[in-house]
């Protein structure tokens, strides 16, 4: 029986602080942009300036990085990211702000990186399992960290939260200086090789499909505490709870990502949670006024959105496996490229569409992504999977 290393849970914790500081603004947009004294749209471009940031940010550096031990490389990682997180807290208008959300953006390389290690530390058969471990701390924030941080931000202001994500920033710091081994290596992620790899049909495919499904996701989730309020009334402790059930079906969809891309194999698993996760994007803006039927969507919209992660990272993986960092920081680009777009578009929406009705913007997108599923090779289960 193969065991994991137990650097991977340490990985796990690093992205609960990472998602749970990047994302919380986005439940609390409409107290940061009453204290600034900004637009609602405005306020979301924060959203946009972080993932831009680590689109184009992450792969320079995971490249500029590239012959750095991997400890080294971490602790600049997750070093730019506290500073980040500092310079928010701190700022006192939008251009400041944005500014540390660039730096924290940069700072996000942390997660290509972990999840280049979490594939080379383990056998190819459990692939999915070490990259759920890995990204289990992001969906965690969304049931712990975003919804808490929501409740602080609409209780205490906006800088509340900001200021606790600077100090578990510095923590996560700390910790990984402390526990990450000195001589921990993957594959270097220099060019060598990289332009056959990225030329692979299979490979530019995986991409395009990170960048529509996440344009889907996050032209929602970059407004998701106005787009939840416009459903249902709720108040902050309300809106909290129902952000942490989301989160909680994001973690259950994480770890069962990681299990289906094991046992059945990357693309059939894909090809499930996708076409669910149109599904309930089509359905949520029908649910106005219900709430329970809100919060049935979004558990299953939880389950299926996190359940993509693994089985595509993995796919991605075993397409080109001496080039794994830098294609994951590529494919890392492609998911921030794709949360900033998602939030650009729905922003110049807000004018036109009521905010309950953005679930429908996403749908085109997340039905494009699933037809580049369509040219894909058929998978006849997880032996595929672990053959590659």
């Amino acid at each position: 029986m193969h065991s994991l290393p137990p650097v991977l849970y340490l990985f796990g914790l690093c992205n609960l602080v990472i998602g749970s500081s990047a994302f919380v603004l986005g439940g609390i947009l409409v107290p940061l942009s009453e204290s600034l004294h900004i637009s609602l749209a405005a306020a979301g471009q924060v959203m946009t300036a972080y993932a831009a940031s680590t689109a184009v940010l992450a792969p320079v550096l995971i490249v500029f990085t590239a012959r750095w031990p991997r400890k080294r490389a971490i602790q600049l990682a997750l070093g730019l990211f506290a500073t980040g997180c500092l310079v928010c807290a701190l700022s006192d208008n939008l251009t400041v702000l944005l500014l540390g959300r660039v730096l924290m953006g940069a700072g996000a390389m942390f997660s290509a990186a972990a999840s280049a290690l979490a594939v080379s530390l383990v056998a190819p058969a459990l692939r999915g399992r070490a990259l759920s471990i890995t990204f289990l701390g992001m969906s965690i924030s969304y049931a712990v960290g975003v919804p808490v941080g929501a409740w602080l931000g609409f209780e205490y202001g906006w800088r509340a939260p900001v200021w606790i994500s600077a100090g578990a920033s510095v923590a996560a710091l700390l910790a990984a200086s402390w526990l990450v081994p000195a001589n921990m290596s993957t594959a270097g992620a220099s060019f060598a090789g990289f332009g056959a790899a990225a030329r692979q049909g299979a490979v530019l495919r995986t991409w395009l499909r990170s960048l529509l499904y996440f344009v889907a996701i996050f032209s929602v989730f970059a407004y998701i505490g106005p787009v939840l309020q416009a459903l249902n009334a709720m108040s902050p402790t309300q809106l909290s709870l129902t952000l942490a059930v989301f989160g909680l079906a994001g973690v259950a969809g994480t770890v069962s990502g990681g299990w289906a891309n094991d046992r059945f194999g990357s693309l059939p698993a894909m090809r499930v949670q996708m076409t669910v996760l149109v599904a309930t994007m089509a359905v949520l803006p029908l649910t106005r006024g219900h709430l329970y039927a809100t919060l049935a969507t979004l558990v299953v919209w939880g389950i299926a959105g996190f359940g993509m992660m693994a089985p595509q990272q993995s796919r991605l993986a075993s397409l080109a496996p001496a080039q794994a960092p830098l294609l994951l920081s590529l494919n890392g680009s492609m998911l921030y490229a794709g949360t900033a777009l998602g939030a650009v578009i729905s922003g110049s929406l807000l004018d036109h569409l009521h905010l309950s009705q953005l679930g429908w913007v996403g749908v085109p997108f997340g039905l494009l992504a699933l037809l580049t599923l369509a040219f894909e090779p058929r998978q006849a289960g997880a032996r595929a999977a672990v053959a590659s």
